[in-house]
């Protein structure tokens, strides 16, 4: 059966957008984006679109962590035509990291173990795709992919276990 989801968008003048969602199951779902990055996630009336029954407001770190959590399987699809033991972990830069203060490339992560670092969080930004020249600070939450081997293994580099 094919599901179809109609989302509205209306402009909120002096607070950002809101973005309307009614599910399945008649529920009314509401996020307001607000110009300073924050959330509001609301629960409304199917009847009175004013009547607000519910609301959580959402910090920008709250609003990634969030998401994390709500796209589908992004591979589900390829391992239904191919066994693929592929795995992602976020790794850590702690104080005790050699490489703390040095750059993806001094690691040659992808030559040791196979596997990437596909992305850095820093506290309220992320870095996609970083660059051999990029510089690890203490903190940073590295995006790895692989299998669970080469994963381990770059857990291992980065930690200096």
């Amino acid at each position: 059966m094919q599901h179809t989801v109609h989302a509205r968008k209306t402009p909120l003048p002096g607070v950002g957008i809101r973005y309307d969602v009614s599910t399945d199951a008649g529920r009314h779902l509401s996020v307001v984006v607000h110009h300073d990055g924050r959330r509001t996630l609301a629960f409304h009336d199917p009847e009175d679109d004013d009547a607000c029954k519910d609301a959580v407001v959402l910090e920008p770190h709250e609003v990634s962590a969030l998401a994390e959590l709500l796209p589908p399987d992004p591979v589900a699809h390829l391992r239904q035509h191919f066994e693929i033991d592929l795995v992602t972990e976020h790794i850590t830069v702690s104080k005790r990291s050699p490489y703390a203060g040095r750059t993806l490339g001094e690691t040659q992560a992808r030559t040791r173990t196979g596997a990437s670092i596909v992305a850095v969080l820093r506290r309220t930004a992320a870095v996609p795709s970083p660059t051999p020249d990029f510089r690890f600070a203490v903190g940073d939450i590295l995006v790895v992919v692989g299998t669970r081997e080469g994963v381990d293994a770059v857990a291992e580099l980065i930690t200096g276990g």
